[in-house]
């Protein structure tokens, strides 16, 4: 099938990932820091599904440049991960930086450990009839670990620490996202969606030609060939699968995580379903939170994986409806507490509902643009993430 738009991603010459010099330039303030970090998120549609984030964090001071694509399921280029991929990354991050932190606070030794994760959502519905709704499911997790604490002790010692992760704030609970919108420069007041009670914030269009890059000798993305196949029930791999009009399919996406001897984590992301492109990522956290921030911290992909993931609904939306969307952009604030053993708070990690301004340049009705917003938040994977009450089924294996 005919790929959408231009592959804006490879032929711009700039590296896919990589950490602002200059963010004091860029003219957005961050949000007020409520619980230990508030990432502000600002995204643009590029050309097709390809989309550029700056995600900047209130606590770190550090600002990423990220960018997201679709693969052949929705006739894009896979040339950067999908948005489902960047969640997973930064939530087995995260599980992996409690687990050291809190081995380190417990004086347990870890001689090895990697992490398996699979991330599990649905899409239901026709979208023609507006019934197309987005899922979560839960999370489950294997944890290959070399350490001398007895069985009981393990067990107890890993879900403590995936408690104390600050995801665990938008997994365990039911929080309502907020929004404002805007049409052509224009508030509007919100439909189904709950409205976000604060000032509507400059539209960030200028924001992204401002950027320059810090130079860096990593390779923090890395394309590593098809993800391996495996079976996964009402799967799909065809090509534009996504923008079918009636839909029952689970997605599927993977991620396999180890440290590094340099201390940088290590993460094999894999696309199953939707059958995609399988990247390599690295992260690490910022000084502050006891890394050297080489790469994105795990909050910075929670952050940028979520607000992606909500802009690729809005691009399918109107490609299924055929509707006049030609720009689009938002910003998105993300409130997490620190974690419970790696930001010493002892306390399971918690989070606040997202916030996202949206920004919309169409000719469309004032009524359209409503529904935009509700169809694109209703059928949001990330979105139905954080008002799912959601598990994380743990599987131990010594080795």
């Amino acid at each position: 099938m005919k790929k959408l738009g231009e592959d804006i991603i490879n032929a711009s010459g700039f590296p896919p990932f990589y950490e602002l010099q200059n963010p004091d330039e860029l003219g957005l303030e961050l949000p007020e820091i409520r619980r230990g970090d508030a990432l502000r998120t600002s995204i643009h549609s590029l050309s097709g599904f390809q989309k550029e984030a700056f995600v900047q964090s209130a606590r770190t001071g550090m600002t990423w440049r990220l960018v997201s694509d679709e693969g052949d399921y929705l006739n894009g280029y896979d040339a950067a991960p999908c948005p489902l991929a960047f969640l997973t990354t930064g939530m087995v991050s995260s599980y992996m930086n409690e687990i050291l932190a809190l081995a380190k606070l417990q004086n347990v030794e870890i001689r090895k450990l990697r992490l398996i994760q699979d991330n599990y959502y649905t899409m239901k519905g026709s979208m023609p009839k507006r019934t197309m709704v987005g899922g979560a499911e839960p999370v489950e997790l294997l944890v290959e670990i070399d350490c001398d604490l007895d069985d009981t002790q393990l067990n107890s010692f890993i879900m403590n620490a995936i408690h104390a992760s600050p995801l665990n704030g938008l997994m365990r609970g039911q929080l309502e996202s907020l929004f404002k919108l805007s049409k052509n420069g224009q508030q509007l007041a919100t439909d189904k969606v709950a409205e976000l009670d604060a000032p509507l914030l400059p539209n960030p269009v200028n924001l992204f030609d401002q950027a320059v890059a810090k130079a860096s000798d990593l390779t923090l993305l890395e394309a590593v060939g098809p993800t391996p196949k495996k079976a996964v029930k009402k799967g799909t791999s065809e090509g534009g699968s996504s923008l079918a009009a009636e839909q029952d399919r689970r997605l599927n996406i993977g991620a396999v995580a180890v440290l590094r001897d340099d201390g940088i984590k290590e993460i094999q992301q894999m696309t199953y379903s939707p059958y995609g492109t399988s990247f390599k990522l690295l992260s690490e956290e910022a000084p502050v939170n006891g890394g050297q921030g080489r790469a994105p911290d795990a909050n910075t992909y929670i952050s940028a994986g979520i607000g992606f993931c909500f802009m690729t609904q809005f691009g399918r939306f109107v490609s299924m409806m055929k509707l006049d969307l030609p720009d689009y952009q938002i910003i998105q604030d993300t409130h997490f507490s620190l974690g419970g053993a790696s930001g010493g708070t002892g306390k399971a990690g918690e989070a606040d509902p997202v916030e996202t301004h949206v920004y919309l340049q169409t000719t469309e009705s004032d009524e359209v643009a409503r529904e935009m917003l509700d169809i694109s938040e209703v059928t949001c994977f990330l979105h139905a993430f954080c008002r799912t009450d959601l598990k994380t089924k743990l599987k131990v294996v010594r080795v």
